[in-house]
């Protein structure tokens, strides 16, 4: 499979390694320093992109290469505002296209038994919940996307509460997120329900970046040949 990294910072750079020990060639590497490389031309002579930038051009990037008719998985967080018109755009390209706010394994596996544990604590009214993320200082939006999977999921499932918000909360129907940035973290997500009695804890602490490399690589794998847009539940059949 040959493959275009749309961002080749730490995280691209260890996509790349990934990659190329799985067998695949890595055609296109963009970066602020070759912005004038990302042509329709040569995304073109990609079978997959994996796009991880910013929440200024993600959308722009992902637009160029769905639009040249290439699959795109990104990683990228904070645009999410405009996702429906990429999953427009990749209906009317006949393209793929898949986003995921983490890609690990292991996060994903994480997203899983943490909705299950909301699912049971939602009938408990004696406990409050909350979030907590820790990230290096380079990470530009807070909370993070993964902290955000998170919330979402537990207010799908949890009536008592209506909405998420950035910091700590004791409010009854408010569910608190407090973001850290701390370097060299690659990222840590815990979510906690406190009660007078005692704490039930569930946390997910990333040792390194090649969980999310190994992740995006293997969704892009899923994504080539296919045509649609996916989640990383599918990805990893859950």
């Amino acid at each position: 499979m040959k493959i275009a990294l749309i961002g080749y910072g730490k995280m691209g750079k260890a996509i790349e390694s990934i990659a190329i020990e799985r067998g695949h060639e890595i055609v296109l590497k963009i970066s602020i320093d070759n912005l004038n490389d990302f042509t329709t031309d040569n995304i073109k002579k990609a079978d997959v992109a994996i796009e991880f930038t910013n929440p200024e051009s993600a959308f722009k990037n992902i637009s160029a290469c769905l639009s040249a008719g290439v699959a795109v998985v990104s990683g990228s967080t904070g645009w999410l505002e405009k996702k429906n018109e990429i999953f427009q755009l990749c209906e009317k390209m006949d393209g793929s296209f898949i986003h995921a706010n983490n890609f690990s394994v292991g996060v994903n596996l994480f997203f899983e038994v943490s909705k299950i544990l909301a699912e049971y604590m939602s009938k408990q009214s004696s406990y409050h919940v909350s979030i907590e993320e820790i990230h290096h200082t380079e990470k530009k939006d807070a909370p993070s996307g993964t902290a955000i999977h998170l919330a979402q999921d537990i207010l799908s499932v949890n009536p008592r509460l209506s909405k998420w918000v950035l910091g700590t909360s004791q409010i009854e129907n408010e569910l608190g997120i407090l973001s850290k940035r701390i370097d060299p973290a690659p990222g840590t997500h815990t979510v906690q329900y406190d009660s007078e009695i005692d704490s039930i804890e569930i946390k997910h602490t990333a040792h390194n970046r090649q969980g999310f490399a190994l992740g995006a690589v293997l969704a892009a794998e899923y994504i080539h040949l296919k045509k649609g847009v996916f989640t990383m539940k599918d990805v990893l059949s859950l």
